[in-house]
């Protein structure tokens, strides 16, 4: 699927879920991801409770609803890969994939820029496969 066609086509309210080591889930409301590539998102994050527990858990899952009536959308499952805490790197990314006033120096400081493998995509509903 291209995820950055996706998101460009549809507009929605985005979940990150993450878990800590003992399985305490938390559940945030996130801008759609910014897509490195078929393989990779990247979100920015502050240092709060998701960044906590990705740094315990790796595993997380992005859960996209799409506009509109009905239970169209997507959902993500991730593994975190890397993190960039240069604020200007941070603020570059942010540029590009929210621009407007999120992306002030401000609102950003302190800010890390986690990239996560996608390690599968499945839709908001169901699990993707077909049925007669």
């Amino acid at each position: 699927m291209d995820l950055k066609k996706y998101f460009k086509e549809h507009k929605g309210i985005g979940i990150l879920s993450t878990a800590d080591l003992k399985g305490h889930v938390n559940a945030a409301v996130y801008a759609q991801p910014h897509i490195i590539d078929k393989d990779r998102v990247a979100f920015i994050m502050a240092e709060k409770l998701t960044r906590a527990n990705v740094e315990k858990n790796p595993h997380a899952v992005y859960l996209f609803k799409e506009d509109g009536p009905g239970y169209k959308g997507l959902r993500i499952y991730l593994k975190k890969q890397g993190e960039f805490k240069d604020e200007r790197f941070v603020k570059q990314v942010c540029d590009i994939a929210y621009p407007g006033p999120y992306c002030s120096v401000d609102a950003l400081k302190g800010s890390y820029l986690l990239s996560f493998k996608i390690e599968k995509v499945l839709p908001l509903v169901g699990d993707g496969k077909k049925t007669a």
